[in-house]
């Protein structure tokens, strides 16, 4: 586990090429098709960093299980993404997140960072100092969970004495991870930046997130218990026709301090190559609309084609020179 700066040193008389991989939740399934399209062009990276969505789509990747993944979510309708939804009261989250921890254990097993191809860095937030923490060795699995422990939605994990909760709270973008660990060309794949997208879809804001976890009292099985959980989810997830929920005022303004994050820390420390997915009209928790950000993705690295290509020759001629 790494704090702020601090990473691998740089490797001398190579120069690395970094992706960054924004968080960005439902949205995130974008970068799918990002690495799709990026492998077609024959780019390889030296190093990976994600946030949140991006440190799920990106450590997946690196572990060689980017077609389970996309076949996992594009399997994702409301029914079965509300199965994995255990609501719970206390412990920091509104979802336990039991059922999704153990998907993500069946897809990756014991698998540890420090084995991955490719360096691979997790960006987590330090809930008791507020430092932005680099996970670049231990448990994958574990790893990718914190990154994605949205505040309000997943408790928090402990690993090594530290509460970590979602990467997206300090740096939703990490170009300056990638730098950091010595790439000198850095390919960002950003997923906050269709204002456009969101405008349009601004006038949903009500029930613009299209799960209804009222459902999910439908399953219990005690009277009281079923009573109970109807009570909180319709107060923490209900939808009048002219005001947002509880839950949608939360993820809304968390798009909206990802959006501003980004461009605070992207205005120091730019990407070389900035690709950006127009899927500011997917809702922040509509999983089940895979197929249609996986494919803006890769629309969103074809418009890039030639930039990319550009930054890929000018890569090689600095690399034969100094070879």
């Amino acid at each position: 586990m790494q704090e702020d700066a601090v990473g691998s040193a740089p490797m001398l008389g190579k120069r690395k090429i970094g992706l960054a991989l924004s968080s960005g939740m439902a949205r995130g399934w974008a970068h799918i098709g990002a690495l799709r399209a990026l492998g077609r062009l024959g780019v390889q990276f030296d190093v990976i960093a994600g946030a949140s969505a991006g440190a799920l789509v990106g450590g997946c990747y690196l572990a060689g299980k980017l077609d389970e993944l996309e076949d996992w979510a594009s399997s994702l309708n409301k029914r079965r993404i509300m199965s994995y939804l255990d609501l719970q009261l206390g412990y920091g989250g509104l979802i336990k997140g039991d059922r999704l921890r153990m998907e993500l254990r069946r897809a990756l097993g014991p698998l540890r960072i420090e084995t991955l191809p490719t360096p691979f860095v997790a960006v987590a937030t330090d809930l008791v100092t507020g430092h932005e923490i680099w996970l670049q060795k231990g448990d994958l699995a574990d790893a990718l969970r914190a990154s994605f422990s949205l505040p309000g939605l997943f408790p928090p994990i402990e690993l090594e004495g530290r509460w970590l909760a979602d990467g997206a709270l300090v740096d939703p973008l990490p170009v300056a991870a990638c730098r950091a660990l010595g790439a000198e060309m850095v390919i960002a794949v950003n997923l906050n930046t269709d204002i456009i997208g969101k405008s349009r879809d601004a006038a949903r804001l009500p029930g613009s997130f299209s799960l209804d976890p009222l459902t999910l009292a439908e399953d219990k099985q005690k009277p009281f218990i079923a009573s109970l959980t109807e009570s909180l989810t319709r107060g923490i997830f209900r939808r009048d026709p002219d005001r947002p929920s509880i839950f949608g005022v939360m993820t809304t303004s968390l798009s909206i301090m990802q959006d501003r994050l980004t461009r605070s820390r992207l205005a120091g420390d730019p990407p070389d190559v900035h690709i950006t997915p127009r899927v500011g009209h997917i809702g922040l928790l509509e999983f089940d609309r895979t197929e249609e950000a996986v494919r803006e993705g890769e629309e969103a690295v074809e418009r890039r084609r030639d930039e990319i290509a550009d930054a890929l020759e000018v890569m090689r001629l600095i690399r034969g020179g100094a070879s």
